[in-house]
């Protein structure tokens, strides 16, 4: 089972760094920011796919896109130097928390 986190942990950062690709690959007009945007999603849904057998879909998609959401704000604030207010700071903080509730209390993540 931890192993599967591993896996998903693997999918969550490829999409991160695929997702951060998106801006500077302009539309897909700058080859490589768009190869490795590509490829980054490539990687991410095969290790995403891999989680789900031992991860039920839900919990996997729910760590995947709650971790990648706040991941990906970060991103852009640290290297973007996009704003993140209070609204979106608390945003984040309740995904967070529903992710680690999933994995700390649900019965459906221990399958």
């Amino acid at each position: 089972m931890k192993n599967a986190y591993v896996l998903l942990f693997i999918a969550i950062v490829a999409e991160v760094v695929a997702t951060s690709c998106l801006k500077a690959a302009q539309g897909f007009t700058r080859p490589i920011p768009s190869i490795a945007c590509v490829v980054g999603y490539g990687v991410a849904f095969y290790f995403l796919s891999l989680t789900l057998h031992t991860i039920p879909t839900g919990v996997a998609y729910a760590i995947w896109s709650g971790v990648g959401i706040v991941l990906i704000s970060i991103v852009g604030w640290l290297v973007f130097g996009q704003s993140l207010d209070l609204p979106a700071l608390a945003g984040m903080a309740l995904i967070a928390s529903g992710v680690i509730v999933i994995n700390l209390f649900s019965k459906s993540a221990a399958h």
